[in-house]
């Protein structure tokens, strides 16, 4: 809980590895994902490093393993199981693992060009038997209407369609040619006109539609094609023409002069397509045991490569020392996990052998270190929401522990209904048990791995929802209470002491009553949760050693917070306590009240308790005085620390105790960095707190702190409001869905409203889903979240850190998970 409520405490380290082992010792350190590297090398170019060549190698490995993986996609082969977690390949074992890729690339290359050619060849063939059977009809119909033509026209050719005359230009002395393939049915209409305006008629084009679809060689996608056949009249026309062809990119095929060439082309075709299917089958029986061989060892062959070249990566943070015998890292490492990590370097040397072994040495900084928060499954979900504002400063209070509590509460107040809240449950107990499926955890789809992602949110927020409304619904169950009534009757002769009667649902004043019950509860829940959040700021000042933030901001700002409105959820408690039912219509305004309190003014208004308006002074005044307090106490205190304190040897202890050596100064003040103290805290000397101080920067931060907050106060209690708009919202919306649409179906008392009922339940499901649990959902969530980060984070809140990202190797991305291969 400590880990979760401030983060863990962090420490600089530098990391002494011997030459020989540095590679087994990060990879131990990636298994294990304890430390963060720092750079040690910013100014030297990227491609200068030292192991540029290796890092090259693991990046050709992954081109490969990208080709065997898409291939094996491709070809409908399933992985293995992923269960399994190789360790990093040893230096000497990669140039092995590299010649097995590259020997199964050229053998894979080689087979699938061979099947891809042997494909085409197929289509090719299935083309130019369709061509010649066509084209067969195209003649025949030419010769069946060559008697019914005149013997002695001068151009038969130019009154008919399109459909061939060879006769009637041979007789012209014509030289003709003929040009014969296939095209796509889409640009048919296109070609034709090209025809026909390039060569003037001097052309003759019939076609017609393959009844079967074709694989396109370079898509892979079956079209539908078209047979054509021209007959062109001369040289220049046919040259015309086959550019045309190659333009629309047709499919040109030889076309055979007589029947009996036909045939034999025919016959030729039939047996070549037989041997090509045959040839064809036994190429792909081997390729898919090339591929299955492959995607036996292909995971495991990616996740060591990723180590690898991971580990390379590190080593290339790493600086020399001067004899080229070590290397030195730095790193962020939690101080509990200094003792695991030495004893991960131990492993790191023994594993390589080396007779030296690598250690680790803890080193004071002045940097601020990152911020570590551990978490589960169920915690991580919050931690999520409240990282998306911002990370925490180092050690800073976090917010995620009693975000686990608020979030859902605030949620169901906004949300709260008993059937919708008891689905969201289901739905998200449902992912709760099914965790652990892979089908679930690794899917591609971003929407259901955010539902996925915050289960345990969505069912933290469906239960309070059906805790909030059961309460209500078995309340209106007079059979479930009766007992309880009749007990309550017999005390008491007026209105229940606690709660809601009941009767109010029958009221005709039932929504003007809720809306004002549900507005005051509002700003009372608002106020409790902002004082809290103001609380919690005291613990950030305690842990960073600034007590004078306690009497110079926490103090006014909580002044500030409850003299004004405060009060203002005093006063609703008191009119609740102290005027009963028959008094309500002549209770005081709560409102007029809190607008006179500002205005100094309250003597023609009936009071709500003796002595009011002296109190209402006294709280204002005490409001308005804690604002010059919250302004200007903070920059004045801290000019008066930097500049003269340290003349009565005041500061921190420091000037008042003797110090056996300079490095004891050293180390003491390191420690309270590491601790959490700030600039203003931390000095070497009195000039150089000089420097450090500027009075102006510092009284306008804390100026607009001080507006910022005393104007928030107004409009963070006015935003808590969303509850009960949301929650009125939400229960109108219910309230027209049932009236229009599920009790029209109840109201049919016939034979056919049992029939009709079923479509009004399924449409009435539907909209309920969408709106009432999608949509709805999604507002209570946004505005929840909304609450949490302006009102009240930013009470003790800044989210300006830097979150610790270790070194771990089930951390790294993988570029084959972001592209679907894995």
């Amino acid at each position: 809980m400590c880990s979760l409520l401030r983060g863990e405490e962090m420490c600089l380290a530098q990391l002494f590895l011997q030459s020989g082992s540095a590679y087994d010792c990060i990879s131990e350190l990636g298994e294990l994902g304890l430390v963060e590297f720092r750079d040690l090398n910013p100014s030297v170019n990227t491609f200068q490093r030292k192991h540029v060549n290796e890092i090259k190698k693991c990046e050709e490995m992954e081109r490969i393993l990208g080709y065997l993986l898409r291939e094996v996609k491709k070809a409908d082969i399933s992985l293995p199981e992923r269960d399994v977690n190789p360790v990093a390949p040893l230096p000497k074992h990669v140039i092995a693992i590299m010649e097995q890729l590259q020997r199964l690339e050229v053998e894979l290359g080689e087979v699938t060009r061979n099947k891809e050619k042997l494909q085409r060849n197929l289509l090719e063939l299935t083309e130019y038997t369709h061509m010649l059977r066509i084209t067969r009809n195209f003649v025949q119909r030419s010769a069946e209407r060559e008697p019914l033509q005149v013997q002695y026209e001068e151009f038969p050719f130019l009154e008919k369609d399109t459909m061939m005359d060879y006769s009637s230009m041979q007789r012209l002395g014509a030289k003709l040619g003929f040009i014969s393939g296939l095209i796509q049915r889409t640009k048919i209409q296109a070609f034709e006109r090209m025809l026909w305006r390039v060569c003037k008629g001097y052309t003759i084009l019939s076609y017609a539609e393959v009844e079967d679809y074709l694989e396109d060689p370079d898509t892979g996608e079956p079209s539908k094609r078209v047979v054509f056949l021209i007959s062109y009249w001369g040289d220049q026309i046919g040259q015309k023409v086959k550019k045309i062809c190659d333009c629309y990119h047709c499919h040109l095929y030889p076309y055979p002069s007589n029947n009996e060439e036909r045939n034999d082309v025919v016959e030729g075709l039939r047996t070549r397509i037989q041997d090509l299917h045959t040839v064809l089958l036994r190429t792909e029986e081997y390729l898919k045991q090339v591929l299955i061989k492959a995607s036996e060892s292909v995971y495991t062959w990616v996740i060591q490569v990723k180590k690898m070249k991971a580990i390379y990566y590190i080593l290339n943070l790493c600086s020399l020392d001067v004899t080229n015998k070590c290397l030195i890292a730095e790193v962020w490492c939690p101080v509990n996990d200094i003792p695991t990590l030495q004893r991960a370097l131990e492993e790191g040397s023994r594993k390589s052998g080396s007779t030296v072994p690598s250690f680790v040495n803890r080193i004071p900084t002045n940097d601020a270190p990152p911020t570590l928060i551990r978490t589960n499954k169920f915690t991580s979900g919050f931690q999520n929401i409240v990282d998306a504002y911002g990370v925490g400063n180092y050690r800073e209070v976090n917010p995620a522990p009693f975000t686990i509590i608020t979030f859902p509460f605030l949620f169901a107040v906004m949300f709260g209904d008993l059937g919708h809240g008891t689905i969201m449950a289901l739905f998200a107990l449902g992912m709760v048990l099914y965790e652990n499926n892979r089908k679930l955890k690794n899917t591609r789809n971003e929407i259901w791995n955010t539902f996925f992602e915050g289960r345990y949110i969505i069912l933290m927020m469906g239960l309070p929802c059906s805790e909030r409304r059961c309460g209500r619904l078995l309340i209106s169950m007079g059979i479930v209470f009766s007992l309880w009534i009749q007990m309550l009757r017999e005390f008491f002769t007026g209105p229940y002491p606690l709660g809601i009667d009941p009767i109010w649902n029958l009221a005709s004043n039932r929504l003007t009553f809720l809306n004002s019950y549900k507005m005051k509860m509002s700003v009372i829940v608002g106020i409790i949760h902002m004082s809290f959040g103001v609380v919690l700021s005291t613990f950030n000042h305690l842990h960073f050693r600034k007590k004078y933030n306690l009497y110079l901001v926490f103090l006014p700002e909580l002044l500030f917070l409850l003299c004004l409105f405060g009060y203002l959820v005093f006063m609703i408690i008191y009119k609740w306590l102290v005027f009963t039912a028959k008094e309500s219509r002549h209770a005081p305004s709560i409102l007029i009240h809190f607008i006179n309190m500002f205005l100094m003014q309250g003597d023609g208004v009936q009071p709500l308790y003796p002595r009011q308006t002296g109190l209402q002074l006294f709280l204002v005044v005490i409001a308005v005085l804690s604002v010059p307090v919250l302004l200007v106490g903070k920059p004045v205190y801290l000019y008066w620390l930097h500049n003269g304190s340290h003349r009565l040897g005041m500061y921190r202890g420091y000037e008042r105790v003797r110090r056996n050596s300079e490095e004891e100064l050293y180390l003491m003040r390191a420690h309270d960095m590491e601790e959490g103290s700030g600039h203003s805290d931390l000095s070497t000397s009195g000039e150089r707190q000089k420097e450090e101080f500027d009075f102006g920067d510092e009284f306008l931060h804390q100026a607009i702190h001080t507006i910022e907050y005393c104007l928030g106060c107004v409009s963070n209690t006015a935003s808590y409001l969303r509850l009960w708009a949301l929650s009125l919202a939400h229960a109108q919306l219910s309230e027209v869905l049932w009236e229009m649409v599920m009790r029209v179906g109840l109201r049919m008392d016939t034979t056919l409203g049992v029939l009709f009922l079923v479509p009004v339940f399924c449409l009435f499901a539907v909209l309920t889903v969408s709106i009432l649990l999608v949509m709805e959902g999604l507002s209570a969530f946004l505005h929840a979240l909304r609450l949490h980060w302006v009102e009240f984070q930013n009470k003790f809140y800044s989210g300006t850190g830097i979150k610790f990202c270790p070194f771990s190797f089930s951390l790294l991305p993988s570029s084959f998970e972001h592209d679907g291969l894995l």
